[in-house]
């Protein structure tokens, strides 16, 4: 049985936090929806991209930032400080959830502001007072999410009681699962609190971290247009990335609105089940506009490998959600910066091997096309 200190993998910290977790959070964050037909395609489509293996390569810096994660603070206590302050010590950027449970205020207390996440939400009076408290705080980037204007159909958090149960039903089922997992019910129940969305809690009915699901179903704006997106680019004096993008033509758009960086991503198989992985879109991503932003990847990376693989395919760097969420509830934050160590140095060793001098070099040609 694999221990915090033997830890050599994210599949390895995925079964620890499986172990510490209560059941809700981990299958919140593990699963996909519907079937989880894209989930699995975003992880095997870069596992079956092949690398070139040729001559020796030089020590670079990595590039790889902290997606953002939803309620990681009930993954490790003020998760998501945690994983800011991993971030900052490994020299990466965090950025911090609209549904995080630390504020955009905390997490820029305890260290490097973080970029700031928002959805398009229907009121836009709110979504003006969200970006004013980011641009308070600090926060250098926003970063705008598309593809989550309803919440996917995810079928492992009805089975785990996640969602659909409610009052007495939903607290014994949360009861019973908090006393199975002690150790986590010392740490994030008992020394974790405030459980409240920190950055929307004055906008939520309840102002617990429970109330959010249906806070998503009655406030995020289900009629996206690219006009939206210049209200926005108005509202939002620093520079803008655009999270959610799977299609090329939508990409072009998105230069055309302004953004100064694309994040190709499916949001992790957690919204349309059956699309293509997000490692396969970005090739035709990085022809149309490749030049024109700064091209990002999501969904799928659980190695250095993997972001090697993806900057070859034109990303100029990935960003990770599941890999550090899976960390932190793990072992909190020193996990968290042991797991980017560790893809630090596989990274390394797969430019050693491939030849690739600088991460700036990786292109087409490190893949084996045979």
């Amino acid at each position: 049985m694999t221990s915090l200190r033997r830890a050599a993998s994210v599949d390895d910290y995925r079964e620890l936090a499986r172990r510490r977790l209560p059941k809700i959070f981990f299958e919140y964050i593990d699963g996909g929806s519907y079937a989880e037909v894209t989930l699995k395609r975003n992880v095997d489509d870069l596992a079956n991209l092949a690398l070139r293996q040729r001559t020796l390569g030089r020590r670079y810096r990595m590039p790889v930032g902290l997606s953002p994660v939803g309620m990681a603070g009930m993954y490790g206590r003020r998760g998501e400080v945690q994983a800011a302050r991993a971030a900052a010590s490994e020299g990466v950027p965090f950025c911090l959830s609209t549904m995080g449970i630390c504020g955009v205020e905390e997490v820029a207390r305890a260290g490097v502001p973080p970029w700031f996440q928002l959805y398009i939400l229907k009121d836009r009076g709110y979504m003006r007072e969200l970006l004013r408290r980011a641009k308070a705080a600090g926060s250098p980037v926003l970063m705008l999410t598309v593809d989550l204007p309803v919440p996917g159909a995810r079928y492992r958090d009805v089975r785990s009681g996640f969602r659909g149960l409610t009052g007495l039903r939903a607290f014994l089922n949360q009861a019973q699962d908090g006393l199975t997992h002690p150790r986590w019910l010392w740490d994030v129940w008992v020394n974790g609190r405030p459980h409240s969305l920190g950055s929307v809690t004055a906008a939520l009915q309840s102002g617990g971290a429970g109330d959010f699901l249906s806070w998503i179903a009655n406030n995020f704006d289900r009629s996206i247009t690219w006009a939206d997106l210049d209200w926005v680019r108005a509202a939002w004096d620093g520079p803008l990335v655009i999270k959610g993008v799977l299609d090329r033509e939508d990409a072009c758009d998105a230069v055309k609105a302004g953004a100064q960086g694309l994040v190709v991503s499916n949001h992790g198989g957690r919204q349309l089940d059956g699309v293509r992985s997000s490692i396969s879109a970005l090739p035709p991503i990085a022809d149309a506009v490749g030049n024109d932003l700064e091209l990002y990847l999501d969904s799928g990376v659980r190695s250095g490998l993997d972001v090697l693989k993806a900057c070859a395919l034109g990303a100029k760097a990935c960003f990770v959600g599941r890999a550090w969420a899976y960390a932190l509830g793990a072992g909190g934050q020193p996990a968290v910066a042991r797991m980017l160590e560790t893809l630090r140095a596989e990274l390394e060793v797969a430019m050693v091997l491939t030849g690739c001098r600088s991460i700036r070099d990786a292109g087409r040609d490190l893949l084996d096309h045979q």
